[in-house]
């Protein structure tokens, strides 16, 4: 991968980071570590605790998602996040305008492809 690309996949990770961690946490509550193997699915997705939990305490300070203890079993109690309500209007707004994007990038590679073919 060249240094560029590199780059590239940091600031797209940056800019839709969060977006995919509410959209996560909207699906099913999730522990820390749990959200972090959910992530790491996804190749561009992949990140360190490091940058999760301080991302985590930003949105339960901004009342996006809320955070409770739950102990199964018997083994430790686990830190669970879940979306509240303003994080699901937040997460319905942020994919709002990610399918607008999406959709007008397209239109642009289309019409930029259309162009290249008529030269």
């Amino acid at each position: 991968m060249e240094p560029t690309e590199h780059k590239w996949d940091v600031q797209f990770r940056k800019g839709t980071l969060e977006m995919v961690i509410l959209a996560l946490l909207g699906h099913e509550a999730q522990f820390g570590l749990q959200l972090l193997h959910s992530l790491h699915q996804f190749e561009t997705m992949k990140i360190t605790e490091g940058t999760l939990y301080p991302l985590l305490d930003r949105l339960k300070r901004e009342g996006v998602i809320e955070s409770y203890w739950l102990q199964e079993g018997e083994s430790r109690p686990r830190k669970y996040y879940r979306l509240s309500a303003a994080g699901q209007d937040k997460l319905d707004g942020l994919q709002n305008r990610w399918l607008r994007s999406v959709k007008d990038i397209n239109k642009l590679f289309k019409q930029c492809e259309l162009k290249d073919k008529r030269k």
